[in-house]
């Protein structure tokens, strides 16, 4: 799949080599990605001054074979440019009365999307993986903290040695500094990408650990760093990211991974079962 930056590139030096009316649209498209992305071709010509078929023909000379190939190229560019302020003013008009019904169906897309694209054989080299280290490092920053802690949260049920990097301070490196070649690390990013991330994931390479990411797809600059990546759809018409789709692909990950531990893990809850009921953990008979 074609990197954000090649289209960029592309259309930037278009001008070299494109017609006049060829240049207006592809000016229009760099310096107003965030309009053109959501734009028949219909209302980009008409916002350049230009006919339908002029875009179309535009299209096709970048390489496309109509326009609803470069406008899905486009799409992929505004998932990973677009600024927070730019997503919350495109779904500024949005009515209310749509707003629960649009978000439910935006996350069961985004899911059954997942569940199309992703591959079944690199989720099993990521399930090999974590059972072979012997330390499991889980980062993420920011919006994608709350993923990672949830991950680290139920993996310290299935291995031993599990450290989560979910704060967004200077103390990442600290954190992960003993990284050695027998552990994996685990970084989770989506759109707008943490460069705190990625550079942990680079220096846990650099250091001969396995590096595993969890992001949204092929042009995400985890896959820079990692030696095997999951992808997990975030899409949604705002500034908030649609994180059931990760959560899922993590939960998925928990499951097969309990199941490869199974008579381990069912003893080590036969013996937390005991301490939860002895400390009143959870509310139960004994404790209403």
């Amino acid at each position: 799949m074609e990197n954000t930056h090649d289209l960029i590139d592309r259309l930037n030096l278009s001008g070299r080599r494109l017609s006049k009316s060829h240049r207006r649209i592809a000016d229009f498209i760099v310096n107003h990605y965030d309009k053109a992305v959501f734009m028949t071709a219909s209302a980009l010509g008409d916002s350049v001054g230009v006919s339908e078929s002029t875009v179309v023909r535009f299209a096709m000379a970048m390489g496309y074979e109509g326009y609803p190939q470069l406008q899905h190229s486009l799409q992929e560019l505004a998932r990973h440019r677009l600024t927070n302020l730019q997503r919350f003013e495109m779904s500024g008009d949005m009515d209310e009365a749509d707003v629960l019904p649009s978000s439910l169906k935006a996350d069961m897309l985004n899911i059954r999307r997942t569940a199309e694209q992703i591959d079944g054989k690199t989720f099993a080299d990521v399930v090999a993986r974590l059972l072979s280290a012997d330390t499991i490092y889980v980062l993420g920053m920011r919006s994608a903290a709350p993923l990672a802690q949830f991950f680290g949260h139920y993996l310290q049920f299935i291995f031993q040695d599990v450290r989560v990097i979910a704060a967004s301070s200077d103390d990442v490196f600290e954190a992960i500094a003993r990284i050695r070649k027998t552990d994996v690390l685990v970084g989770i990013s989506f759109p707008r990408y943490s460069s705190r991330t990625l550079e942990a994931m680079r220096f846990a390479h650099e250091s001969g650990a396995q590096v595993i990411g969890l992001t949204d797809g092929p042009m995400s600059p985890l896959h820079q760093e990692a030696d095997v990546c999951l992808s997990a759809r975030t899409d949604v018409n705002s500034f908030v990211d649609s994180m059931v789709a990760p959560m899922s692909v993590i939960n998925a990950l928990l499951a097969a991974l309990a199941l490869k531990k199974r008579d381990e893990l069912s003893r080590h809850f036969s013996r937390l079962e005991d301490i939860w009921s002895a400390h009143s953990v959870y509310v139960g008979k004994e404790n209403p």
